[in-house]
């Protein structure tokens, strides 16, 4: 620091006194300075510019039968509704246990694997929306029957 300045002070100092003469300030304007003209691209196609809906129709090249005035209704149909996957229909006890396919020679490794390979194919992220009550049952029962099963493995081995 000299007479109480940093460094970068007393140099930003310097470069002003030694500027010739001040910048005059740039008039406020609605360009960015410094792009140039290259970044529009041109059209050959004449796009409507009295309605802006309809610009932005004729930009995103919709279909001559689309573009029409804003007040014009288009008549959307629902989608069909999806049928369910055969396994989210599976909600018992019984058939998840089956799906998971445990067995009672099942130790804590083989249960976790058979846990994430059903939850691949079952959890509620990875269904359609109208699905996910069905998928989180099924999540939901096969987790609490992978807990028992390594509850009584854990039995087992302090019986042993």
């Amino acid at each position: 620091m000299l007479f109480g300045r940093s460094v970068f002070q007393s140099i930003l100092t310097r470069l002003d006194e030694e500027s010739p003469e001040p910048q005059p300030e740039a008039a406020p304007g609605f360009r960015v300075r410094g792009l140039s003209a290259g970044f529009v691209a041109e059209t050959v196609q004449h796009v409507p510019t009295g309605e802006p809906d309809l610009a932005y129709r004729h930009f995103l090249e919709a279909d001559a039968d689309e573009i029409t005035s804003p007040a014009a209704e288009q008549v959307v149909e629902p989608p069909a509704p999806k049928l369910p996957p055969p396994h989210l229909l599976r909600l018992s006890e019984a058939e998840i246990g089956e799906d998971l396919g445990l067995t009672p020679r099942d130790d804590a490794e083989m249960l976790a694997d058979k846990r994430r390979r059903f939850a691949r194919d079952n959890h509620p992220d990875r269904v359609a929306p109208e699905f996910r009550e069905a998928a989180t049952r099924r999540m939901t029962v096969a987790n609490m029957l992978v807990d028992q099963a390594l509850r009584l493995d854990a039995l087992q081995r302090k019986l042993k």
